[in-house]
C-alpha cells in the first residue's frame, strides 16, 4: 500500500506542456508531457518513493511555477526548492552532478561521466540523463554531445535549444 501522496499538476511552459511534481515539500518531478518514457518514469518514481499521484496544487507546485516563470523571463539563474530524486544510486548521482553545471554552459556526456569519478560510463551517464524526471531544475539540457551537437531531449530538441538560448543569448553555442 503507497504510504505517501505526490500532487502532480500539468503546466504550460514557453516551450512545452510540462508535468509537476511534488512530494511533502520537495520537487520530484518537472518533466515533459509528452516524454516518451512518461509511463516508466512515473512508475519508478511511484514506486521508490512508496507513492500514488493525485491531480492538484501544492504549495510546493505553486513555488515551483513562480520560480520557472521568473527563470523564463529571464529572472532567476538557480531554484531554491528542494529537490528528492527517485532513482537508482548511479541515477541519483548524474542528476546531482547535473545540478553543479552552471547556468549557461554546458558540458559533454564524457565530461559529465568523469565528473562522477566513471569516464567508462559514458553511456549510462546518457541513460541517466535521459530519465532526469526533474528537467530544468535538475538541468539536464545543459549536456550535449562531444562534437557540440544537440542530442535527445524529452521535451524535444526545439525545447533544449530554447532553454539553451534562454541562459545564454549572446553566445552560440553549436557554432
Amino acid at each position: 500500500m503507497n504510504t505517501n501522496i505526490i500532487y502532480v499538476y500539468k503546466w504550460k511552459s514557453p516551450v512545452g506542456d510540462m508535468i509537476l511534481g511534488s512530494i511533502g515539500d520537495k520537487v520530484c518531478i518537472c518533466d515533459w508531457a509528452l516524454e516518451k518514457r512518461r509511463g516508466v518514469i512515473d512508475r519508478r518514481i511511484c514506486r521508490v518513493l512508496d507513492a500514488e499521484f493525485v491531480g492538484g496544487i501544492s504549495p510546493t507546485i505553486e513555488k515551483m511555477i513562480k520560480e520557472l516563470n521568473e527563470y523564463f523571463a529571464g529572472e532567476r539563474k538557480g531554484f531554491d526548492l528542494p529537490i528528492q530524486f527517485a532513482g537508482s544510486e548511479f541515477q541519483c548521482r548524474v542528476w546531482a552532478e547535473l545540478m553543479k553545471i552552471p547556468y549557461g554552459e554546458t558540458i559533454s556526456y564524457s565530461e559529465l561521466a568523469r565528473r562522477i569519478d566513471n569516464p567508462k560510463a559514458v553511456r549510462a551517464v546518457a541513460s541517466a540523463n535521459a530519465t532526469n524526471p526533474i528537467s530544468i531544475f535538475v538541468p539536464c539540457h545543459r549536456v550535449i554531445g562531444s562534437n557540440r551537437k544537440l542530442t535527445g531531449y524529452g521535451g524535444g530538441l526545439d525545447a533544449k535549444q530554447a532553454l539553451l538560448s534562454l541562459e545564454n543569448p549572446d553566445k552560440n553555442l553549436f557554432a
